[in-house]
């Protein structure tokens, strides 16, 4: 059932504010639920299908494993393995990780590390199966192909639409597929990996944003020389607009590059995004799709709200200053009760059996709105593990 836009904002500062159950419990719970609805989920599948979201008949809309988010539902088993130790899950990870070998060989698009690194790579992580990192090392080296090293930057579409005159579009939601190449650069030790993620992840740095730290959905190069031919926001608002999802995945990714490198301009964006993000959440901790929404159009966007969780609380753990690192973990645990109250969580057997409502895919294509998403589900649990594991309960 869709929640009015003008009482959601309401109903979700109510929740944050109001909200007295320990993180603990709450924990606990949303496993509980995401367990119940992920077993469930798995009898929906056949041997080449993976979870998408809601169909606009309310039906349940499955993916091939070629969809750019089919990693996330074997992703979000491993998660609740990590959390339950059960073992008939990591059975069901497992079966559903494996659907995803072929693509270790893709190189018409950038997201196999979306796809690889949620399912292999937590498989791995969980497991030490080195078959695993063989997948993840291989992927890597197909992702690396779409690198031109005139402009920098990894290629994202191929496709061109009729109303584009793209040469080289690259998304900010890219940023995301080099913790792929950082794994198997560091298992390999392969420099050229290393050098390909660093290369993009600069060329992003500083050609995607603007003054204020947000951040353009898309600039297209000129496959040439290497120049900015256009900076768009394709999934946004407009072209001037903070399309919400796409300053989260630049949270998340140069948290990330952090992370892996220890390069000191990859921790200060972070921190720079983080503090951009914090002052437009202030009022209210889910993101609307677009940060810069106008009043008809708005629209929370649970999976916005849920990536930026799991990045501020990684941030939290990086950032310099003591304000922010204490500003980020609240803002983030402020995100994680809104989005475990009845507003957003699903009750077990509903939802077509995905744990979140209430996510946007692409508004301005009308396509996936207010309607659960399988990467909602994935980065709320990785954001309540990170939780776990820095508060230590």
């Amino acid at each position: 059932m869709r929640i009015s836009k003008l009482v959601l904002p309401l109903l979700v500062t109510l929740s944050a504010c109001s909200q007295q159950e320990s993180m603990e419990n709450l924990t606990e719970r949303v496993f509980r639920v995401a367990q119940q609805q992920y077993t469930a989920m798995d009898t929906r599948l056949d041997n080449q299908t993976l979870p998408q979201t809601i169909a606009v008949d309310s039906s349940f809309k499955t993916s091939t494993i070629y969809w750019w988010c089919s990693g996330f539902y074997p992703g979000s088993l491993w998660y609740i393995y990590e959390y339950t130790q059960d073992p008939s899950i990591k059975l069901l990870a497992e079966k559903n990780t494996l659907k995803l070998d072929s693509i270790q060989y893709v190189t018409h698009d950038h997201d196999v590390g979306f796809q690889l690194n949620c399912s292999y790579g937590n498989g791995y992580r969980l497991t030490n199966n080195e078959a695993y990192a063989k997948v993840l090392c291989q992927g890597a080296k197909s992702l690396s192909t779409r690198f031109n090293p005139q402009v920098g930057v990894i290629r994202s579409w191929d496709f061109v639409p009729k109303s584009k005159d793209w040469k080289y579009p690259v998304i900010i939601d890219n940023m995301m597929n080099l913790e792929l190449l950082m794994f198997a650069a560091s298992k390999l030790g392969n420099d050229t990996l290393r050098h390909i993620a660093c290369t993009h992840a600069n060329t992003t740095l500083k050609n995607h944003f603007r003054n204020d730290y947000t951040s353009y959905h898309l600039v297209d190069y000129d496959s040439d020389n290497g120049q900015v031919r256009s900076k768009q926001t394709v999934q946004g608002y407009s072209d001037e607009s903070a399309w919400s999802r796409g300053q989260a995945w630049a949270l998340y990714g140069y948290t990330m590059m952090y992370r892996t490198t220890g390069e000191k301009k990859y921790l200060q964006q972070a921190e720079n995004i983080g503090r951009m993000l914090v002052s437009h959440l202030s009022n209210d901790c889910i993101p609307y799709w677009d940060l810069n929404t106008p009043e008809n159009n708005k629209y929370h966007d649970a999976s916005a709200g849920a990536i930026m969780a799991s990045a501020f609380i990684e941030l939290s753990t990086f950032a310099n200053d003591c304000n922010d690192r204490k500003a980020f973990v609240l803002m983030a645990e402020k995100q994680l009760r809104t989005l475990a109250s009845p507003i957003y969580l699903a009750e077990p057997g509903t939802n077509c059996n995905f744990i979140l409502k209430h996510s946007v895919g692409n508004l301005p294509g009308n396509s996936e709105v207010d309607v659960p998403l399988s990467y909602a589900d994935y980065y709320f649990l990785e954001a309540l593990l990170r939780y776990q594991k820095i508060k230590q309960f």
